[in-house]
């Protein structure tokens, strides 16, 4: 059988993949992108029926391209994995679906690499893994398989969660209060199920102030090029675009009837236990929210931008009970409690690269998206760059420079004259 040879081969066609390919062709660098399932697959079925786009149609969404309706209205995630079929259409990108990458290594007669894949094997001089942070649900295994079985109980990841109506009868304990978390337990509170939610450190941005959707104000206030909080994987952020977009807001929900909780810590005998520490999360929460106001609000006065006040963003209501007298322990039986949705995130699922290009936690080690294993790259990745990364548009921006990257290299080894000085 004879071995398919390409320049760069690309893995993932979702938002990472496509901007890869927008960027390589505009650098005239041949590549190929392969893909398992179908464009942006996994915003058509690894998300819940209601998703929407986290930032406004104008902000989450590639430089070329608009969402079609209204601007400042937030995609369902059918209208992003359209979005992103369309984009890959009128770039030509070249995208071969329905083809699974298995295994990539060193080619052991050349250079680059031989990338094993359901149809054959391709040889490369660069990879793209373009598959994002969202491959390997995150569920703790704190409440054992035996018991829950026993005692009626359904556990489930956010990533295998689409509505309400999917779940068994009964009451909900959601643990995890990120974007996933807090819109899930909003939806199920609106469709009548009893929801604890537990809610562990956030931050937590107004959705619109004085005018502007919050992703403006990190935008003019410089905020998207900020890098990772030092030693840290994850920073929790607590936002929705559900229902036309609203603030998350923790004491609404308690308001709402829905019981808060701190941190999930353990479980024994039929019973969760919390953290106490569900007070300093929320104050903590309050503080990243109102410190984005005080900076929006030096910002147009020293920029003399008139823009409405909006003084009720101050405003917060009243600590609920279960902040002035916090609960530590629930009995699932006595709750009612049926299901356990885990909304705890995703962990890396890159054993198909067997590459020197980990470290002893599993994470890329890369600069930038460039990895210390040379010829491999990296795209979709939360925080890669700066805040920005984890956004559609970030992703692109991203994809610029690994590409760039890439042509500087070409550039190097002698695959083409340089038309121009490299760019820095």
């Amino acid at each position: 059988m004879s071995v398919e040879e390409v320049e760069v081969l690309v893995v993932g066609a979702g938002q990472a993949g496509v901007a890869a390919s927008e960027h390589l062709t505009g650098a005239a660098i041949p590549h190929l992108v392969l893909e398992r399932a179908r464009i942006a697959e996994r915003w058509r079925t690894g998300r819940w029926d209601a998703l929407v786009a986290n930032g406004p149609a104008w902000h989450d969404r590639f430089p070329g391209m608009e969402f079609p309706g209204d601007p400042e209205g937030f995609p369902g995630k059918d209208e992003v994995a359209d979005y992103f079929v369309a984009y890959a259409a009128r770039i030509k990108a070249p995208i071969r679906c329905g083809v699974e990458v298995t295994e990539v290594r060193r080619n052991p007669t050349g250079p680059g690499f031989r990338v094993e894949t359901s149809h054959g094997a391709v040889l490369a001089r660069q990879v793209i893994s373009a598959t994002g942070p969202f491959q390997r649900p995150l569920m703790p295994a704190m409440v054992p398989a035996q018991f829950a079985a026993s005692a009626g109980i359904t556990q489930i990841h956010s990533a295998a969660y689409r509505n309400p109506g999917q779940l068994p009868p009964g009451a909900v304990l959601v643990v995890g209060a990120g974007s996933s978390g807090a819109q899930i337990a909003e939806e199920l509170l609106l469709a009548g199920r009893r929801v604890t939610l537990s809610v562990g450190p956030h931050g937590r941005p107004p959705r619109r102030y004085r005018g502007r959707d919050f992703v403006w104000w990190l935008g003019v206030l410089n905020k998207w090029d900020a890098e990772a909080p030092p030693d840290t994987e994850h920073v929790t952020i607590a936002v929705s675009g559900a229902r036309g977009g609203t603030t998350v807001d923790f004491r609404r929900f308690a308001a709402a009837g829905i019981g808060l909780v701190g941190r999930t810590s353990g479980f024994s005998a039929g019973v969760m236990h919390f953290a106490a520490d569900l007070g300093p999360n929320i104050a903590r929460g309050d503080a990243d929210y109102l410190q984005l106001l005080d900076q929006a609000d030096a910002w147009a006065l020293r920029n003399a931008i008139d823009l409405p006040p909006d003084p009720l963003a101050r405003t917060l209501l009243p600590d609920p009970a279960c902040l002035t007298d916090p609960v530590l322990t629930l009995d699932l039986a006595a709750a009612g409690i049926t299901t356990i949705l885990w909304a705890t995130g995703y962990s890396f699922d890159l054993g198909w690269l067997q590459l020197d290009a980990f470290d002893a936690a599993g994470r890329p080690r890369h600069q930038r998206g460039v990895s210390v294993e040379p010829g491999l790259y990296f795209l979709g990745l939360p925080w890669q760059a700066r805040r920005g990364s984890a956004f559609i548009w970030g992703v692109w921006h991203d994809a610029r420079h690994v590409a760039d990257h890439i042509a500087k290299l070409r550039v190097y080894l002698g695959y083409k004259a340089p038309e121009t000085a490299p760019k820095e």
